[in-house]
């Protein structure tokens, strides 16, 4: 099983989300082709109503433990109630561009 596929089954199995988007980023970053080290993930769960964003991301992190230990090198986390992710019309925001490692140097 891939990664991103390992990814999905956890936050869907542990969180039962309203929404779940995982985008593997890996190739807007440094490393080498077919990688699967940077990810992005939206979701969208009843379970994060009232809670502030960093126990959402813990909680994100405690799901996803093996794959934080292994594979993957950065994981960036938009988690909403379906409330906010109404109010923001359904959009996360999009990745920036990667300046780490070779990406940085002039060309």
């Amino acid at each position: 099983m891939n990664v991103q596929t390992e990814i999905e089954l956890n936050l869907s199995t542990e969180l039962q989300p309203d929404l779940l988007e995982v985008s593997n980023e890996s190739h807007m970053h440094s490393v080498p082709p077919n990688s699967e080290t940077h990810f992005k993930v939206v979701v969208v769960a009843a379970q994060f109503d009232g809670k502030r964003k960093v126990a959402r991301h813990q909680q994100v992190y405690q799901v996803l433990a093996d794959q934080l230990e292994g594979p993957v090198h950065a994981l960036a986390l938009h988690t909403y109630s379906p409330d906010e992710w109404a109010q923001r019309q359904q959009a996360a925001p999009d990745s920036p561009d990667c300046l780490g490692g070779s990406k940085s140097k002039d060309s």
